[in-house]
């Protein structure tokens, strides 16, 4: 029988909220605890908490650690003409 392959709907996160609630999400799927992802980052489990609360202050290498334990992606690309242009829009 062949091996099921994950597939996983895309999230796209605007705001570190967005991103947090990504981070959960799969988090939760792969069936992790925030310490076993803590410790496969070389983090503590309250960064792990932090991220997945949306905290804006942290550092970037911190997200791209998550993201690479977690098996996601970071893809930068332009917006969609529907969502809002103005930064208060976003904000």
């Amino acid at each position: 029988m062949p091996e099921r392959i994950e597939t996983m709907k895309p999230d796209i996160a605007r705001t570190p909220a967005e991103l947090g609630i990504a981070l959960r999400r799969r988090r939760r799927a792969l069936k992790l605890s925030q310490t076993q992802v803590a410790e496969r980052a070389s983090m503590r489990q309250a960064t792990v908490s932090s991220a997945e609360a949306g905290d804006p202050g942290l550092k970037l290498t911190t997200i791209v650690d998550l993201l690479a334990v977690l098996g996601l992606e970071l893809v930068v690309r332009p917006r969609d003409a529907n969502t809002s242009k103005t930064i208060e829009d976003i904000f």
